[in-house]
């Protein structure tokens, strides 16, 4: 079959699958924080992510019962449904001060169908693509990827305030069912060759011990834990610290739909380039650690002038209105900080994938899943209590201490093992 046969359906779903992400680490926050609701309360809605860190759960059951194509239309028509039924409530309870209960639930359910959804979808793009068609195969993952999460966070959050909560949420679920629809009838995902049973182990502690004997292992899981920290207060769609920057900015004047405009769409082309730039710079011989130690130095630096921005714009002599040269800048910054993001993740993963082909042949998605974990744990967790640090310690010492968490990583890399050289 032709590679673009496979690749077609292929970015279709990985827009897809990007939706959600979108929705709720840009999208939502910026609506919630909008309706009055405090940076801790909107940081405590990543804890709603949690279904993400039990993918190694997901994955044996994927593989055993039923086919990869079924799971994928199937959790991709549940993500429609519960959309459906999104649309169908406030996102506010009855005080407008944190989500509704049923609306958290079902955002819950979004991220269990998500979840489910993704390794459903990555295990299908392994089985049906040839080593010489993973390259590009990788390319279409990303960038759809990160174009799906662009549309579902500035480019609907643009749309404000003529797109209701109501029909957002329709306007998703006719998407996630024309996918499911996609899913189950696209040719090429109805010819997938079936692996030897012996090729999906089933997850134990033995299991799990393994895989951290794994050399690197141990190192490499205690760097994708913390290598975000820097980016902490950075961008909404780039990590942790459930955006801090982005909601700033609100908070200083900048309306919703230029904030969605730069954080959403022009954010997220800067990230691509970013991850596009690191392909290219680990394609001519970079070796990922010390591109890594390069590029650290200069989101410091970007992070460094973030700092300096907010410190102005959170002055008590501040303009309550952001000048046009101020604001211009902020915005700037934004993409700045996608675009080092971009590249870090891009070489982060790489290292990874490195880390994960010293695991046994059989082995090695596993390793990886395990790797992905961690490292989408390491974002949840700072994201999660970031809302709170700035709430109790005020933007300008929180961001400071992002600052100084940037140096962690920088420091960590000084003891890779060899076998990550």
């Amino acid at each position: 079959m032709a590679m673009r046969g496979k690749l077609l359906p292929l970015a279709g779903l990985y827009l897809v699958q990007g939706l959600p992400y979108g929705l709720q680490s840009g999208l939502l926050p910026v609506l919630l924080r909008a309706r009055g609701l405090s940076l801790t309360r909107v940081g405590l809605a990543r804890a709603l992510y949690a279904p993400w860190l039990f993918k190694l759960v997901w994955a044996p059951l994927v593989d055993t019962w039923g086919s990869p194509r079924g799971w994928l239309a199937l959790s991709t028509a549940a993500l429609g449904l519960v959309c459906g039924l999104l649309a169908t409530l406030p996102p506010a309870g009855a005080g407008g001060a944190a989500l509704s209960v049923p609306v958290a639930s079902l955002l819950l359910l979004l991220n269990l169908a998500a979840a489910v959804q993704d390794v459903a979808l990555d295990m299908l793009a392994v089985r049906l693509l040839e080593p010489a068609e993973l390259g590009p195969g990788n390319t279409v993952q990303v960038v759809a990827y990160k174009l799906g999460a662009a549309l579902a966070s500035g480019g609907l959050l643009a749309l404000l305030p003529a797109l209701s909560w109501t029909l957002l949420f329709l306007l998703l679920a006719a998407t996630y069912w024309l996918a499911a629809a996609l899913a189950w009838v696209a040719p090429a995902l109805r010819q997938l060759p079936v692996p030897p049973p012996s090729a999906n182990p089933r997850p134990s502690l033995r299991l799990q011990q393994v895989l951290l004997a794994v050399p690197g292992t141990l190192w490499t899981a205690g760097f994708v834990l913390t290598y975000k920290l820097g980016e902490s207060g950075s961008s909404t769609g780039e990590q942790g610290a459930s955006g801090l920057f982005p909601l700033l900015l609100l908070d200083s004047g900048i309306s919703t739909p230029e904030l969605g405009l730069w954080n959403g769409v022009g954010a997220v082309l800067c990230s691509i380039a970013g991850s596009s730039l690191g392909g290219v710079l680990l394609a001519r011989r970079w070796q990922p650690l010390p591109l890594l130690r390069s590029v650290l130095w200069f989101r410091l630096g970007g992070l460094t002038y973030q700092t300096a921005l907010l410190f102005q714009l959170n002055s008590p002599r501040a303009n309550p209105v952001p000048g046009t040269v101020l604001r211009g800048a902020a915005l700037l910054s934004l993409c700045l900080q996608h675009l080092l993001g971009g590249l870090v993740t891009t070489t982060t993963f790489t290292m990874m994938m490195r880390c994960s082909q010293l695991a046994p042949s059989a082995l090695q998605a596993t390793h990886y899943s395990l790797l992905a974990t961690l490292e989408l744990l390491g974002k949840l967790l700072v994201g999660t209590l970031a809302g709170a640090l700035a709430d109790s310690l005020g933007p300008r010492l929180c961001f400071s201490l992002f600052l100084a968490l940037s140096a962690t990583p920088m420091l960590y890399l000084g003891f890779a093992p060899s076998a990550l050289a």
